[in-house]
């Protein structure tokens, strides 16, 4: 891989050149560069091991109010790429919001946050890595077997060139361990996991641990009840799946679904969506965060944004051409996706709250704990929200026993409105959150 974003800047500026030589009124080209290595190990043997280089090139063309874009992984023959975007935009129907970004909001000054390290993590070193994960979840008492344990370390460079005056680009690292066990023997076995992924290697967590709390978490699932079916239920979402919630929250608040009327939040906007109190933040800027940028997909400047304030949506989640068809303008969130370019969240957070989840537990004194979510029953058009559950059954405000083979049903919008975000936020990963209570849900057991 290159040493530095430069010579991908050269290239990507090669590209835009041609195209606007050959006809374009404006272009835009992105050029990313990147190599991993992965291992799988399962029953203290190596199950698989892939290494991978890859690179590609993708051009945006705009020929009056026409856009087009291709993408390749091979910038041998600049000109017959371009030659083919410029065909495909003459044919393509008028877009009036598609557009570059205007100058004036492009980053000219940009941090550098911190995304890379130079760390060498040979394939065996990763072997170790998930050996040492496996082995912790099998010393585990009552853990049966393993489903296996991983570890990866790669790393990509990106590089965005416009013809309306932006060039940049930046380079991220990641490194990954992950563990799967499983406790009990037939029918009655159980299955958990746990794992870590960070952008400097020195930052992960230790492979025993993350094997350790595998085979704890599965152990803990053996032998579930299943309980009556009652309405009202009290429901506090382990914090892993609480950021699903918060994920539900961003889809609904994405431009491009209120631009296409597919979102139960589209006429909420500077409306209380939260309880008074909550916050939902979006930060760019974390050094080493897991998705944080210096600027957007467009080359715009990324700035910390409060998308919920005191319970009221503020924002979309905007690109240029989003902005524009919602009368608003750029966040600085556009967000590419091969060809094409929405807009999506960076380092997504949901502040916590001051009390503790056992804490919470104690206040309910009676609810569901949940720990697993299964399926994806969830309408973002109505807000309606059903999914499988498993987890522990609260009684007395402790943890009592584990339970299964529940449906956990409400309607987001009210959901949104009636959760209460505990103290122990995870900050590792895009989207962060503390584990959350939900009251007035309907849980349908046997």
């Amino acid at each position: 891989m290159s040493a530095d974003c430069n010579e991908l800047i050269e290239r990507a500026s090669r590209i835009v050149d041609v195209a606007k030589k050959m006809g374009a009124d404006a272009a835009d080209v992105v050029v990313s560069e990147g190599a991993s290595n992965s291992v799988s190990v399962r029953n203290g043997e190596r199950e698989n091991a892939q290494a991978s280089e890859n690179q590609g090139f993708s051009l945006r063309v705009f020929v009056g109010a026409k856009v087009a874009s291709v993408s390749t992984n091979d910038d041998g023959d600049v000109e017959r790429l371009a030659e083919r975007a410029l065909a495909m935009a003459k044919v393509s129907p008028e877009n009036p919001y598609a557009s570059l970004a205007d100058s004036d909001r492009l980053a000219r000054d940009y941090p550098d946050l911190d995304l890379h390290d130079e760390s060498d993590v040979s394939p065996e070193a990763l072997v170790a890595r998930a050996l040492a994960a496996e082995e912790a979840a099998l010393a585990v008492k009552g853990v049966s077997k393993s489903s296996g344990a991983s570890a990866g370390r790669g790393s990509v460079a990106f590089a965005l060139v416009t013809s309306g005056g932006f060039a940049g680009g930046y380079r991220r690292s990641y490194s990954s361990v992950s563990a799967s066990a499983v406790a009990g023997e037939g029918t009655a076995m159980q299955r958990d996991y746990d794992y870590d992924a960070r952008s400097h290697d020195g930052d992960l967590n230790a492979p025993e641990d993350i094997g350790r709390s595998a085979g704890e978490r599965a152990v803990a699932r053996l032998a579930p009840r299943q309980i009556e079916t009652r309405r009202g239920a009290s429901v506090i979402f382990d914090r892993r799946l609480a950021t699903s919630l918060v994920g539900h929250l961003a889809g609904a608040i994405s431009g491009t679904a209120v631009a296409r009327k597919t979102s139960f939040l589209r006429d909420k906007l500077g409306q209380q969506v939260l309880k008074a109190g909550l916050n939902v933040i979006d930060d760019p800027r974390i050094p080493r965060g897991a998705s944080s940028q210096p600027f957007d997909g467009e080359g715009v400047s990324s700035e910390r944004l409060a998308m919920v304030e005191d319970g009221v949506l503020t924002q979309w989640f905007l690109s240029t051409a989003l902005g524009r068809e919602l009368g608003m303008s750029t966040n600085g969130r556009g967000a590419r996706a091969g060809n094409s370019l929405g807009a999506s969240p960076t380092n997504l957070i949901l502040e916590p709250g001051e009390k503790s989840p056992a804490e919470l537990m104690a206040e309910i004194g009676t609810g569901l704990y949940v720990t697993e979510l299964i399926g994806s029953g969830v309408d973002m058009v109505t807000g309606d929200y059903s999914r499988g559950a498993s987890g522990f059954w609260i009684e007395n405000g402790e943890i009592a026993f584990p339970v299964a083979q529940l449906t956990i049903a409400g309607n987001l919008k009210s959901m949104f409105m009636a959760m209460t975000p505990a103290s122990d936020i995870d900050r590792r990963f895009s989207v962060a959150a503390p584990s959350i209570l939900v009251e007035g849900l309907t849980l349908a057991g046997r």
